[in-house]
């Protein structure tokens, strides 16, 4: 008796277990699928190379620019 009883047990437990994983599957299957599919993110962050270019100011001369110049005179 006490084995007829411990394999109904059992067996209701793995029937159940079964179910489970079925449901759960059946549920999740989409998501699981996507996770499969997802391409992650690479780690070294990508390098952009840019060069600024840009026209530089012409300072005037020196000697023009001196206001000690115009005393000497």
């Amino acid at each position: 008796m006490f084995t007829i009883v411990a394999a109904t047990i059992f067996s209701a437990a793995f029937l159940l277990a079964v179910g489970t994983i079925a449901w759960m599957f059946a549920l999740y299957h989409q998501k699981m699928a996507a996770a499969l599919l997802f391409e992650p993110i690479p780690q070294t962050p990508p390098v952009y190379h840019i060069r600024i270019t840009r026209n530089r100011v012409r300072q005037p001369a020196r000697s023009a620019a001196l206001p000690g110049s115009a005393l000497a005179a």
